[in-house]
């Protein structure tokens, strides 16, 4: 069926990408669908939402695809890829025209970077999804990071287990695990999304030694209900991966519709925090531009 008109003009805004399987379970889950499929609404924002609210754009890091918020810890852009360009990503306005570290030069002035500062001892691989690159462009990545002795943790950040789980191989896992200092962060919203072929590729990770932590988004008509949050952290549980974070929707241009209200995350937080124990429990919070943490909500 063709598109409406006012979603064709969110999809030139924001582009539409979702690989087979992110489309067949998208079928089966309106939850997931929800995050998959254009919106009119994503046209309709208020005119405090941006499209660059942590200002990557303006960071002058002076190397293709680093950006330095924190100083402890530098994010590099690996891609400017998905295998599913999700309708609430903080950088769906930004992503399709991304810079990122491509050439050996540039990936050995980040590298660069992190020696000249050596208070930085954690780097985020991110995108886009690095696990769109061939195996040897990730580990090449990985390793860049990782072999800096100042650097005890490189994380992958990617959303492959959830929305293209076949990505995660125990061949890659393997890889990754060999080199002793990679941590998983990936994106689970609702527990339709924690099927078989998501639980192996969690699977993979963890038994190839790899911590694995969820950093969930909090999306009104998709998981903002206790119910719903809480299938969805014994899920991650029963898969051996972390409940890390709860997001609060960040203030971008394209995501109000999916945002809920402080209050009623607040008190999902409580009542989430009166049913599970803490292995289980993540931290809910917000990331506020020019905040030099992510704050607990209860603090908001």
């Amino acid at each position: 069926m063709k598109p409406s008109p006012e979603i064709e003009k969110a999809i030139a805004k924001f582009p539409f990408v979702a690989c087979p399987y992110a489309r067949a379970l998208a079928a089966r889950s309106e939850a997931f669908r929800r995050q998959m499929e254009p919106d009119a609404r994503e046209l309709e924002d208020d005119e405090a939402f941006g499209p660059d609210p942590f200002d990557e754009e303006g960071e002058a890091s002076g190397c293709f695809g680093l950006k330095q918020r924190f100083p402890d810890r530098v994010l590099v852009m690996t891609s400017n890829a998905c295998f599913m360009n999700c309708r609430h990503c903080t950088r769906k306005g930004l992503l399709q025209h991304a810079e990122v570290a491509r050439s050996d030069e540039e990936l050995s002035a980040c590298v660069n970077y992190v020696q000249e500062r050596p208070d930085v001892r954690d780097v985020l691989l991110s995108g886009g999804d690095p696990l769109v690159l061939p195996d040897d462009e990730v580990m090449r990545f990985v390793r860049a990071f990782a072999d800096l002795g100042q650097v005890d943790v490189v994380r992958l950040c990617t959303r492959a287990p959830c929305v293209n789980p076949a990505r995660v191989t125990r061949d890659l896992a393997a890889r990754l695990g060999h080199v002793g200092k990679v941590w998983v962060n990936t994106q689970f919203n609702h527990a339709d999304e924690m099927t078989p072929e998501a639980v192996d590729a969690c699977a993979n990770l963890v038994n190839a030694g790899i911590p694995v932590s969820c950093q969930t988004v909090l999306l009104a008509g998709v998981n903002d209900s206790v119910e719903a949050l809480l299938d969805l952290f014994r899920a991650l549980q029963r898969a051996r991966v972390r409940p890390y974070y709860v997001f609060q929707c960040d203030p971008v241009e394209g995501v109000a519709h999916f945002r809920v209200p402080l209050e009623k995350a607040k008190r999902l937080a409580r009542k989430c925090a009166e049913r599970i124990g803490g292995l289980g429990l993540p931290r809910f919070v917000a990331d506020i531009p020019g905040s030099t943490r992510k704050m607990p909500i209860e603090l908001l």
